[in-house]
């Protein structure tokens, strides 16, 4: 059996090296998502990007970091999203946070 329901998918763009209270932002962001009852939660580390102040970053073979994009994935209901942002715009004070309307299908059986 199929479902089908409407949700919105929350996408925090935050630094590596960003923190909140001593510990990495999207680290702090997903434990926090976790906490409240959010479906999910996935980080992604960009290779390769910039943010608000254009400077790129790149991982290279010679480097273990420079403070690469990491990307907050999670979809949920629009209320539960709502819910947390926030503190979610508290943690991240340097980056950016979108919420977009997506359809979740997924395999009941």
């Amino acid at each position: 059996m199929e479902l089908e329901e409407s949700a919105v998918r929350l996408k925090i763009y935050v630094g590596e090296a960003d923190q909140f209270e001593g510990k990495p932002a999207y680290k702090a962001v997903v434990q926090h998502l976790r906490a409240q009852g959010i479906w999910g939660a996935t980080v992604t580390r960009g290779v390769y990007g910039f943010g608000k102040r254009s400077l790129l970053h790149a991982a290279t073979p010679l480097r273990l970091s420079e403070d690469l994009p990491m990307i907050i994935e999670a979809v949920d209901s629009e209320k539960k999203v709502l819910a947390v942002i926030s503190k979610v715009s508290e943690m991240v004070k340097g980056g950016l946070i979108t919420i977009d309307d997506v359809r979740v299908m997924r395999h009941i059986g």
